[in-house]
């Protein structure tokens, strides 16, 4: 079925306008809940009001308060215009539609601190031309998303910390309610992310508010930070209001804090990277909940970079330094590190990826082993590749971030990329697009094998398998087993030790 050149959708509250571009029908700045203002700080996403006449959907919402030049930087783009009222998403589908598309509903990263759905980076249009329906979206961030304080303990007759993954719950909900309007299928929705948002998959994964919402997730870099205790953030929470005058707060007077005054706040009352544990919305920690295969069953895609590290300075990590509390440390030895890492030579490339494996290449064995646990398919990758133009610049690999205009496709279309890609790069990253949005269509219990320039096949029960996406950083895949396997045991066993219950 062919739509109207100007696309219009029906939605429950009302219809929205949007535009017709290049063979797509793009809506953007749809809201999905109320504004979280005033009396809604630190609430749940309340339930929009219908309106009578169209709404016109065509420009991008103000992103969540945050630092512009952070994020120009490091996370991906401009993101324009600040205000609490930042709920709202944005979609992309063909115009000619003549079944029900899946869906893939992306959350993007930035620590919990920066990032919005419309940065250029995640403009869905390349995935929405393979057929599919793309949704990014905005979500509180900072100390709008997370916060914990005792003045407003069980307000809502429950804990409520992780509003930012409440933001996300009431995203999924509206997808599942109104996405058939814009021609996608309610019952094939793919939750993928990267680093803060891979962070959020994974804890909407065990969330028991998330259940039935998605179908299948994709974790990229996704990290195996613990989340934040409640005691200690309840803790910081009230650090927080006396260091902003208001050492015995009152609800109103915390909702009456400038947002401007929120996000610049430094360390240590800035906000961490993890949600918070021990609330409705995370009742246990993430990583626990996976050691444990308590996750919701589903198909998942998990992967990381060959250079993570790179981003381990913003969150305050020395490599070196972190090689150097090794070695004085008896029960880790580091002796044995060194085994597992041959002819890597000086602390501080040690340190990078002992800290690259520990915090994110073992998240995803951790999850293949938890899928195996419950009999659902999970698919692994390595992602390794560098720009042609680039290898010099960033001799150890692919950093944390790098593999995203891959798998949007639009290598080409952002800046600087698109000054220096060769023919090469866009077709690796157009093959790299292939295969997410081969999983999100196909992958199943009964189909876990995922065509491309190789047949991907799932770690299914009793296999370790893993993608290598680039190979020495050229375009090439290749399919390998027990990738960094003894690695991967002893820093689980680690992980597992640092877990624990509030």
């Amino acid at each position: 079925m062919e739509n109207p050149s100007t696309p219009v959708a029906e939605t429950r509250l009302g219809t929205v306008i949007g535009l017709a571009e290049n063979g797509l029908h793009v809506w953007r700045g749809i809201p999905f809940a109320a504004p979280p203002v005033g009396d809604r700080r630190w609430r749940a996403p309340q339930p929009l009001t219908a309106w009578s006449t169209p709404r016109v959907a065509d420009t991008y919402s103000p992103s969540s308060w945050q630092s512009s030049e952070y994020c120009r930087a490091l996370g991906g783009g401009d993101p324009g215009e600040f205000s609490e009222d930042c709920l709202y998403l944005n979609i992309w589908s063909p115009a000619v539609r003549r079944e029900p598309l899946p869906v893939m509903v992306w959350l993007h990263g930035g620590g919990f601190t920066i990032g919005a759905g419309g940065l250029p980076p995640y403009n869905g249009s390349a995935l929405a031309r393979r057929d599919v329906v793309v949704v990014t979206l905005n979500y509180r961030l900072g100390h709008l998303g997370f916060f914990a304080h005792p003045a407003l303990e069980e307000e809502a007759g429950e804990r409520v910390y992780n509003f930012a993954l409440l933001d996300q719950i009431a995203a999924l909900r509206w997808v599942k309610e109104n996405i058939h309007a814009f021609g996608g299928d309610a019952e094939n929705v793919t939750l993928f992310g990267e680093s803060a948002g891979a962070r959020s998959a994974l804890s909407l994964m065990v969330s028991p508010l998330a259940k039935d919402l998605f179908h299948k997730a994709i974790i990229q870099s996704g990290y195996a930070l613990p989340d934040t205790p409640r005691r200690t953030a309840l803790a910081k929470g009230k650090a927080l209001a006396e260091h902003l005058g208001l050492a015995d707060a009152t609800p109103e007077q915390l909702r009456a804090i400038p947002a401007e005054d929120l996000w610049p706040l430094a360390a240590p009352h800035n906000v961490a990277p993890v949600p918070i544990v021990g609330d409705a919305v995370l009742p246990q920690p993430m990583i626990e909940c996976f050691f444990n295969a308590r996750q919701h069953p589903m198909p998942v895609m998990i992967g990381s970079n060959s250079d993570e590290a790179s981003v381990m300075s913003v969150f305050g990590v020395d490599l070196a330094g972190e090689i150097q509390k090794l070695r004085r440390q008896r029960r880790f030895g580091l002796g044995l590190i060194k085994l597992l890492y041959p002819g890597v030579k000086g602390d501080t490339e040690l340190g990078r990826q002992v800290c690259r494996d520990m915090a994110f290449t073992t998240m995803g064995f951790v999850v293949m082993q938890a899928q195996q646990r419950i009999g659902q398919p999970c698919w692994r990758y390595w992602f390794d590749y560098v720009a042609e133009a680039e290898h010099e610049t960033y001799p150890h690999g692919a950093w944390h971030g790098n593999d995203v205009p891959y798998v949007f496709d639009t290598l080409g279309e952002i800046s600087p990329s698109c000054d220096y890609v060769t023919e090469s790069d866009l077709k690796f990253a157009g093959q790299v697009a292939d295969y997410w949005v081969n999983f999100a269509r196909h992958a199943s219990l009964s189909c876990t094998t995922l065509h491309g320039p190789v047949r991907w096949q799932a770690s299914v029960r009793g296999k370790d398998r893993l993608l290598r996406i680039g190979l020495n950083k050229y375009a090439g895949f290749k399919l390998v087993n027990r990738f960094m396997r003894t690695r991967m045991e002893l820093f689980k066993r680690v992980m597992h030790q640092h877990v624990s219950l509030d």
